[in-house]
């Protein structure tokens, strides 16, 4: 086991559940020697990459019912993916509009832009990020745009409503540890303790409970952006990578378990996805009185991938916009 990622996961979520985690996910090989008191772009993209993943069973309930079967069976996850979701607006509090708020914080830890994907029945672009020095084995991002302004005005005023109050959880000396992690490629191991909580919390809600009311107007054109309201840029999903999604899918429906019906297969026919619907969470909202209500909403749900390789021998490592687009509904069902 790569002591530097152990010791900075452990450090973050404790050391039971590190262990759990370490013995659940697939660890890459790449990662397999490291440097004494040195963590590399690497090591940190993996530990923050795991610790997200442990939020995504912390958070969904089927997610991680599925990984204890593995678990049982003495298997491990792949963790393909995590899919986030961001706005493309200005004016939406402290946080960078869209993705800026993210590829700041993935390309110091090394990923790269490896695919851009129209979402436009969505109202979206999705972009994907792979990690220079081991894009298959190290889990990829796939971070989504909403463009408020191919939607109506009173849609953008109200996201500009409810996204306003945004915190920006990156701290002056984060972005300093990242400089640094981006010019030399690695950093010390206490700044990596202290780096990847940070890190972490950015994948969050930062925004302040909306109004019952704008939650309701953003619902009715577009679930995403309805998503984001409550959810904000935490994990939309996690990914694990099987050898036979349809044979799993007909596992996971035959055990009761709330599957999409049909298994989305990219135009390449090389990489066919299926997922888990959302499990619902409770939030609370504002209404017309300024009182605290709770609803229960769509959450985080949990994906599935199987990819071919290419006629050069690699893994297929791209995304397809008609099966992000049939994935995303995930959520829209939900609602």
């Amino acid at each position: 086991m790569n002591a530097n990622i152990q010791a900075l996961v452990t450090r973050q979520i404790g050391a039971q559940a590190a262990q759990d985690l370490l013995q659940l996910m697939h660890m890459p090989t790449s990662l397999d020697v490291c440097a004494d008191g040195r963590v590399s772009r690497a090591e940190l993209a993996q530990a923050m990459n795991m610790v997200l993943f442990d939020g995504i069973l912390a958070r969904v309930p089927t997610g991680r019912a599925y990984t204890l079967d593995v678990a049982a069976r003495g298997g491990k996850v792949m963790f393909d993916h995590g899919a986030l979701r961001t706005v493309r607006w200005f004016g939406i509090g402290q946080l960078p509009p869209g993705e800026a708020a993210f590829t700041r914080i993935l390309k110091p830890l090394g990923f790269r832009l490896n695919g851009v994907f129209p979402l436009d029945r969505l109202g979206m672009t999705g972009r994907s990020y792979a990690h220079i020095d081991d894009p298959e084995q190290i889990s990829q991002f796939f971070v989504s745009e909403l463009h408020p302004e191919r939607f109506s005005k009173e849609f953008q005023q109200t996201v500009e409503r409810v996204l306003s109050t945004s915190i920006d959880p990156l701290t002056p000396a984060a972005v300093s540890q990242l400089n640094e992690l981006e010019r030399d490629g690695f950093i010390s191991l206490e700044q990596a303790h202290q780096l990847l909580p940070v890190l972490v919390s950015c994948f969050a809600r930062q925004h302040s409970a909306p109004a019952l009311a704008d939650y309701e107007v953003l619902l009715k054109e577009s679930a995403e952006m309805a998503w984001i309201a409550t959810e904000g840029n935490q994990f939309n999903h996690a990914t694990d990578r099987v050898a036979d999604v349809f044979a799993l899918a007909e596992e996971q429906k035959a055990m009761g378990r709330p599957m999409k019906p049909n298994v989305e297969v990219s135009a390449s026919g090389r990489i066919r996805q299926t997922a888990f619907k959302a499990d619902t969470v409770k939030r609370e909202f504002i209404d017309a009185q300024g009182h605290i209500v709770t609803r229960e909403v769509p959450g985080s749900f949990y994906e599935f991938i199987t990819r071919d390789t290419q006629a050069d021998g690699k893994l297929d490592l791209g995304f397809d916009a008609g099966n992000a687009t049939g994935i995303f509904k995930m959520t829209a069902n939900a609602s």
